[in-house]
């Protein structure tokens, strides 16, 4: 397994100027002198933590602040061929997506789900994202829009995403017949959970690109203590992500929901692993990718340090959020060259 970064003391400093920016506001906030939407940037769920039934307006809110791109869309699509808009098989019906073909060749095709706490982001958030793995990978890559918590509980996304997967699968041909998945927090979630069904009777995965997932379901970990407040996902938001996502009464031990808590991962796709190093969720992504390499599975870890959980979504003015994509689309060019 290849691990790289050392500790940082702090977060580095255009981290530190998203946070000043994002604790700034919600402090005039409180003192009740901005009463506009909530902004993309600052990622305002975090105060929804405690709001045990989200209503329908604080959820629109909440999406609304969140499904926006970090940069022009239209100029992101620039880099790419062609953006398609198309419906494709969920669980329950079809589903929208968004395909992107990169100029020139294009070797394999990656399903990518967004992140968002099961709860919100979709294509819009993440269409920069895909325009640019799509066009430094060679790759389609297909942005698929599974159903959100909580009107759509577990397992419903996941369900959607096997839909969409065995849908791309059965179109790889015209891509050169291989398949990855990708996804970023939540999405990497599903996109593991993807790759573990390739050994149970699922479509074949030649790769799984995980960027900061959520893997361990309730299990607590140590960055939950030690990133758990002031660096954008909170341990407060992330039990609400959770009290949305769940059914009552299901087995917290699901490997659907919790694919890390899989006992037997010999066989897997090779993974890519990208985590950032102040989020509560760091040792998900780098217990999993020990985990995988005890497996036998060939795994790359990153952990970028000195940035925070949902970089990527930032990568217009984040480094890192640029520098994961870049690693992404390189793992995933030099993966389907060798399939």
């Amino acid at each position: 397994m290849d691990v790289v970064s050392p500790s940082s003391r702090r977060p580095d400093r255009v981290t530190r100027l998203l946070l000043g920016a994002m604790h700034a506001g919600a402090r005039r906030r409180r003192r009740g002198a901005v009463h506009a939407a909530p902004s993309p940037a600052a990622h305002d769920a975090a105060p929804l933590a405690s709001i045990a039934d989200p209503g329908p307006d604080v959820l629109a809110r909440l999406r609304a602040a969140t499904d926006r791109p970090c940069f022009p869309q239209g100029l992101s699509s620039l880099q790419v061929r062609r953006v398609v808009r198309l419906l494709v098989p969920g669980a329950e019906g079809l589903r929208p997506a968004r395909l992107y073909l990169p100029y020139g060749p294009v070797r394999g095709v990656v399903l990518f789900l967004h992140g968002g706490g099961f709860v919100h982001c979709g294509l819009n958030s993440h269409h920069g994202i895909c325009c640019r793995l799509a066009r430094q990978s060679g790759a389609a890559v297909l942005s698929f829009d599974y159903r959100l918590a909580p009107e759509d509980r577990f397992p419903a996304a996941v369900e959607d995403c096997r839909a969409a997967l065995r849908f791309v699968a059965a179109e790889a041909w015209r891509w050169g017949g291989v398949v990855a998945v990708a996804g970023d927090s939540a999405g990497g979630n599903l996109a593991a959970v993807l790759a573990q069904d390739a050994q149970r009777g699922g479509p074949a995965v030649a790769m799984q690109v995980l960027v900061y997932p959520s893997l361990y379901g309730a299990r607590a970990a140590e960055a939950h203590d030690l990133y758990g407040e002031d660096y954008m996902l909170t341990t407060r938001l992330l039990d609400w992500y959770g009290r949305c996502y769940i059914t009552p009464g299901m087995d917290l031990q699901d490997r659907r929901f919790a694919p890390g808590l899989t006992q037997d991962l010999r066989g897997l796709a090779p993974a890519m692993i990208l985590t950032a190093e102040f989020d509560p969720l760091e040792h998900d992504g780098r217990d999993y990718a020990h985990a995988l390499a005890a497996a036998g599975v060939p795994v790359t870890y990153r952990r970028l340090a000195g940035t925070i959980h949902g970089f990527l979504n930032f990568y217009s003015f984040m480094p890192k959020g640029r520098r994961a994509i870049a690693l992404a689309a390189s793992a995933l060019r030099e993966r389907f060259a060798a399939a």
